[in-house]
């Protein structure tokens, strides 16, 4: 089965619908998957629900979509960065659920492991509770958090080999590995392609049983976030 595609578009090709959820791997803009995110703009899909820790910057990452109003509902930890995503959310243009950081993570690593539901004392007695579950144990109580499953899973790896095993690349892993499990179909966008036993199995940090498709990407933007020099 060759799970490489030329392009990213044509990776997401036959895949991307209007109305689905999307998850996209990435902490900031690091470890983001550039091509695939702007494949996923020009595709020209809409009401989409993304799942991401962050919602990008202005025009670029998911803020590009938020440009182009390709995204109906967030569920995010961190929108700060997006002027543009406080300007829709404030005006009632766009739904936003707030999740805890860590809640987050493990609602994706959940839902790729196939768990439905967990607790967490994380968000008791605040708004994140909100319509939750609570159940004590030992004395302390939790609220239920339901998992996350995307239809769609875009994921950023440093390297892959064709059958999809994949190694993320230090700081650029956060994410990623959760949301390559909790997709339906989850396409990578890597760096460096090698061959099949190029890559030592222990050194695979997301296994190929959870990719679907791959593209390379060899020369990605890496925009930082907030680019800071010292003064002359």
């Amino acid at each position: 089965m060759n799970k490489v595609y030329p392009d990213a578009a044509s990776a997401l090709a036959g895949i991307v619908q209007d109305g689905q959820t999307i998850a996209v791997g990435g902490f900031g803009l690091c470890g983001i998957p550039e091509a695939l995110i702007a494949a996923l703009r020009d595709s020209g899909v809409t009401g989409l629900t993304a799942i991401s820790n962050n919602a990008g910057v202005d025009g670029f990452g998911l803020g590009q979509l938020l440009t182009t109003r390709q995204i109906k509902k967030m569920i995010a930890s961190y929108v700060g960065e997006n002027k543009e995503f406080a300007r829709q959310y404030l005006a009632g243009e766009l739904e936003l659920e707030f999740t805890p950081q860590g809640t987050l993570a493990e609602k994706l690593r959940a839902g790729g492991a196939g768990i439905p539901a967990f607790f967490t004392k994380t968000g008791v007695g605040t708004i994140v509770a909100d319509g939750k579950e609570i159940r004590e144990f030992d004395g302390e109580q939790y609220v239920m958090e339901r998992s996350l499953v995307a239809d769609v899973a875009l994921v950023k790896a440093y390297m892959a080999d064709r059958a999809g095993n994949l190694v993320y690349r230090k700081t650029a892993r956060n994410f990623n590995p959760n949301v390559a499990m909790a997709g339906k179909i989850t396409i990578v966008e890597v760096e460096k392609l090698v061959e099949v036993g190029e890559i030592d199995p222990d050194h695979v940090h997301t296994p190929s049983i959870f990719v679907h498709r791959i593209v390379v990407n060899a020369n990605p933007e890496k925009r930082i976030e907030q680019r800071t020099v010292r003064a002359d």
